[in-house]
């Protein structure tokens, strides 16, 4: 199994919210990059973000929102000799 392209423009979008306050959304714009688009739709429909145009992490896409950063850190991480 891998990351398939839509998963990995989802992945970047979560990791454009922030996790220090439930008061602040993003706004995906109609005339985004199409796959921003897309992946903003597809956060919605899976129940991770509050509008299909962004708005806030729902309690589910905060959780996934932490995997994902947690997943970038472990991968930035330097390499254990």
């Amino acid at each position: 199994m891998r990351y398939e392209t839509s998963s990995l423009h989802e992945l970047n979008l979560l990791l454009k919210f922030d996790l220090n306050t439930t008061q602040q959304g993003i706004k995906v714009h109609k005339d985004a990059e199409p796959t921003l688009v897309a992946a903003a739709k597809s956060l919605y429909d899976k129940g991770l973000i509050t509008l299909d145009d962004g708005g806030y992490l729902t309690d589910l896409g905060r959780d996934a929102c932490l995997h994902a950063q947690s997943l970038l850190t472990l991968l930035r991480a330097p390499a254990i000799a």
